[in-house]
């Protein structure tokens, strides 16, 4: 019987498993002897005297595996603040909040003066620009609340968090400390948060919660909505412009059919009763089993056929073609038992729990489709906890949408299924930003919260370094293998809101709950999509398909393989200390933890597209965890020092040749010395063969052309034109920079020397973060101000670009084109142009010629983009596979790839 006469058809978002007192009392049973409750200092109501969340320009993080769900980060938040929001299931309690990170800002003369000759203005640039606020998502079930409540406590998150300590002290007692909350459980258990947190909750509407958390995300994240059929997931690009309508079927107990029209406007048109709750309680009834994810792991292993009434069954085992229905359809869910003399008891339990979740999952597809139809809706999106990324159950719902439809209509599943009531909440604060986002200005990566491991073991909230590493010292194995579980809660406790083992079956998760994983929202506000991207729509990054499980294996085992090397540069970074070692050590855990996660091996698209780039990131991510800042800084010293001291007699050679030949050999200079990359097995073992000046020159030598892929000529007659066509020089140049050394000071330089000497604007594009042994935007003026010591070309340009801001003045008093660097935004040894930094996208603006230089920016990403202006892509490569697989060669080839200006698309009719 319906509990709500207006509506017999519910559409909760939790399938309910406890009772309001049977939780109750386990909390006070629990948490009783705790007391917890502190005097209500700051609310996080909206107040006018309190800080604000500031949202606008949000990016999700993603660089640890522990999380099914991804955190997002707030650049422009000012204020040290966290906000907090809930939504309360009868199955599971979702948290989202806010996390306000040290902004470490670094605004000094010389950038303040580049960014004034770009026009930028208002723009938080910062040294460390990936850092600020991150959006986090979180999970507990609901009949274990007391662990909710203990982290919220151990984080203080009901009091603004632990990063707004030293406004919390300063602030006025009150009485009204806010959070939001939506769900049955925001009035269940208001008291208890006010018993125990001494907050009140602030209840939300929840289907207002539900379409406000969908419209944010299919607007904001980039690979959020996904088809998923016979077993492949594929993201579907959601064009924000085209969103509307759509129709939104949220699967909790009961099922909500919502018609979506715009933000802020929508009706539910339909439901049923029959949903996530019905499957759950037949099947706790006929299979006995103790909770949902059990039931769902017996489906697993279930033959429907035993139980279900096929079409084969009353043809003959053949087709009912003239229809167009296979043998294998399903005439009737459970019909094969009533011809059957059988009991309940001689039926396989994951039989009956297959055939109970098909009959139910197509018939919501079924629902869905008819409701779309009636609307004229081709885009259903499927949400809520009853999906829980399984596969079979997405599978089934396609195939009922694509079977009714005829394939016209086509069933989208969302990673952040289960999270769009709480963000929906989260979205009810005043101020919260959220609206304004832009797809380019969220940045996911790997969730990198306790325990820094990713995937099979959960701890306590970490509040500092040395917690995270006695953490890992003590449940971390290095290596492969990972200890299990964690001696901290009652045993039972599933651990998604981070306290142990999820545990449904043994100590490890189902395969299927962990290939939707969302990792954390990086907000940031100062990233835009590259300007001079031919078709940004169209733009992929990545150049290998991680998709291809050879491949994703291969590039698990280089990056294992240059673990040991790298945690020995990182000590050494620090100065090989006691403590450096032990941080080395955790390092290594945790990223081997982070490698050898079965699931992301099983689901490379669980964080949505997998591209090397992400892997390289969340390698330097996981360093910076540990606090190595920046592992290969001595090293990048030591060899920016060998190549300055042996640039003024390169120059002088250079000056020597005639025009063509300089040319050539300034390109066989960039390709020679971007054999320099600690990145690389190969060149590593160089470095132990002879110095760097003798490898260089080596490389140099074997530079003979033709090269692998090789354009020099046609880049050639565009820079110095033929014998009926007369050069123009190129007006502004981007030249984005690789390693550190003689690759970019033997390399990058003297070409950069030679476009100023033709009258072109030169722009040094560097990361905005150490990786490897890449430059940096910050160490770039310096090498340049070491070198225009002995260059009458590169001092009047650095002072004309504002890099030698006490200069007083050129020698000869002539004006120079100016030489300008400026910070990527990223702090990978890869770029995707679809997030730049807002001074790069500046800078681009008047840029006719793009030189990308390296492995990581030139080929492993962007060796397929296509731009607006002229484009030169320049790298060494230096490992075997990826020359066979990309170019068909070997190592060491080189890559000369000259693409002119893509033609501009034509004007509609």
């Amino acid at each position: 019987m319906a509990s709500r006469k207006e509506d017999p058809f519910l559409g909760s978002n939790d399938i309910k498993e406890d009772s309001e007192e049977e939780v109750k009392d386990k909390v006070r049973e629990e948490g009783g002897a705790r007391e917890m409750v502190l005097p209500a200092g700051n609310s996080i109501h909206r107040s006018g005297s309190r800080p604000q969340l500031d949202l606008s320009g949000a990016a999700i993080q993603g660089n640890n595996f522990e999380e099914r769900d991804p955190t997002i980060l707030l650049p422009n938040q000012s204020d040290d603040i966290s906000h907090l929001a809930l939504d309360i299931g009868g199955s599971l309690i979702k948290l989202v909040y806010f996390s306000r990170h040290e902004d470490r800002s670094n605004e000094d003369k010389r950038k303040r003066s580049i960014k004034e000759k770009l026009g930028v203005t208002n723009v938080n640039r910062r040294s460390y620009p990936i850092l600020g606020g991150r959006l986090h998502f979180v999970k507990f079930e609901t009949s274990k609340i007391s662990e909710c409540l203990d982290f919220i406590y151990s984080k203080q998150l009901h009091h603004g968090g632990m990063d707004s300590r030293l406004w919390l002290s300063k602030a006025p007692p009150s009485d009204n400390a806010i959070i939001k909350a939506t769900g049955g459980g925001a009035y269940k258990f208001a008291d208890l948060f006010k018993e125990r947190l001494g907050v009140s909750i602030e209840k939300e509407d929840e289907m207002d919660c539900l379409v406000a958390g969908a419209n944010f995300l299919l607007k904001a994240i980039r690979h959020e909505a996904f088809t998923h059929m016979e077993g492949q997931k594929e993201f579907v690009q959601i064009d924000h412009n085209d969103l509307f309508p759509y129709l939104l079927v949220n699967i909790g107990s009961g099922v909500s059919i919502i018609k979506v029209d715009g933000d802020g406007k929508f009706q539910r048109v339909s439901g049923t009763n029959v949903g996530g709750g019905t499957y759950w309680g037949l099947g706790r009834l006929l299979t006995k089993c103790k909770s949902f994810d059990e039931l769902l792991e017996l489906s697993q292993r279930g033959d429907n056929r035993t139980i279900d009434m096929l079409v084969g069954d009353i043809y003959g085992g053949m087709d009912y073609s003239k229809i167009g229905l296979s043998a294998s359809t399903i005439a009737s869910s459970f019909g094969k038992t009533v011809s059957e003399n059988k009991e309940l008891e001689d039926y396989r339990p994951e039989d009956i729990s297959l055939s109970l979740l098909r009959m139910i999952s197509y018939n919501i597809g079924q629902i869905s489709y008819l409701n779309a139809l009636r609307f004229g809706l081709k885009r259903i999106f499927f949400g809520g906890f009853f999906i829980r990324g399984h596969a079979y159950t997405m599978d089934t719902i396609s195939f009922a949408v694509q079977f009714w439809s005829k394939g016209e209509a086509q069933a989208m599943f969302l990673r952040h299924e289960g999270f769009l009531g709480a963000l929906g909440a989260f979205m009810s604060y005043e101020k919260h930003g959220l609206d304004d986002l832009m797809v380019h200005q969220l940045v996911e990566r790997f969730p990198m919260g306790a325990p820094y491991i990713g995937g099979r073991i959960h701890g306590p909230p970490l509040g500092d370094l040395n917690e995270k590493i006695s953490w890992m010292e003590k449940f971390v194995q290095k290596g492969t293998e990972i200890i299990a579980p964690v001696p901290m809660s009652p045993s039972g406790t599933t651990g998604l809101g981070g306290f142990e083992v999820p545990s449904s079956k043994g100590d490890t998760l189902r395969s299927d709950a962990s290939a939707l994983n969302v990792g954390v929202l990086h907000l940031v506000p100062t990233l835009e999509v590259f300007p001079l991207l031919a078709d940004p729509k169209m733009y992929e990054p990545n150049t290998i398909d991680l998709s291809d499980h050879n491949e994703l294996e291969y590039w698990f085992t280089v990056l294992s393989e240059h673990l040991p090397d790298l945690v020995d540069k990182a000590v050494a970074s620090e100065g090989g200390t006691d403590d450096a070692k032990r941080r080395g050590d955790a390092f290594a855990r945790a990223f081997s933890a982070h490698l050898a996660r079965e699931e992301l091996m099983e689901e490379p698209a669980a964080y949505g597209k997998l591209g090397l780039a992400n892997l390289l990131e969340l390698r330097e991510e996981c360093l910076r965890e540990f606090h190595f800042v920046d592992a290969y800084r001595s090293i990048k010293q030591r060899e920016n020092e060998a190549s300055l001291a042996v640039l003024p007699d390169l120059l002088m050679e250079i000056d020597s040749m005639n025009e063509e030949t300089r040319l050539l050999t300034l390109i066989e200079g960039v390709l020679a010395a971007n054999i320099f990359d600690w990145g690389s097995r190969a060149c590593v073992d160089l470095y132990h063969k002879g110095t760097i000046i003798e490898i260089y020159r080596m490389s140099r030598k074997k530079m003979q052309r033709p090269w692998r892929v090789d354009d020099f000529d046609i880049f050639k007659e565009r820079m110095l034109g033929s014998k009926d066509k007369k050069p123009h020089p190129h007006k502004r140049a981007l030249l984005f920079v690789d390693n550190s050394g003689a690759d970019v000071i033997l390399g990058m330089l003297p070409l950069a020397r030679e476009l100023l000497r033709r009258g072109t604007e030169v722009v040094l594009v560097a990361n905005s973060l150490p990786a490897l042994n890449d430059v940096t935007a910050m160490e770039l003026p310096d090498i340049v101000a070491e070198a225009a010591k002995h260059c009458d070309i590169l001092r009047g340009a650095a002072e004309a670009g504002g890099l030698l801001v006490d200069a007083v003045g050129s020698k000869d008093g002539l004006s120079s084109v100016p030489l300008m660097v400026v910070e990527n935004g990223c702090g990978s040894p890869c770029i995707d142009l679809r997030q730049v930094s807002s001074e790069l996208a500046a800078a681009a603006k008047d840029a006719d010629l793009i030189i990308l230089e390296g492995m990581g920016r030139a080929l492993h990403t962007n060796f397929n983009a296509r731009f607006k202006c002229d484009a030169l892509k320049l790298a060494m490569v230096k490992n075997q596979r990826l020359a066979e697989k990309l170019i068909k060669g070997n190592i060491y080839d080189c890559v000369c790839r000259y693409e002119p200006a893509a033609a501009p698309a034509p004007a509609p009719a």
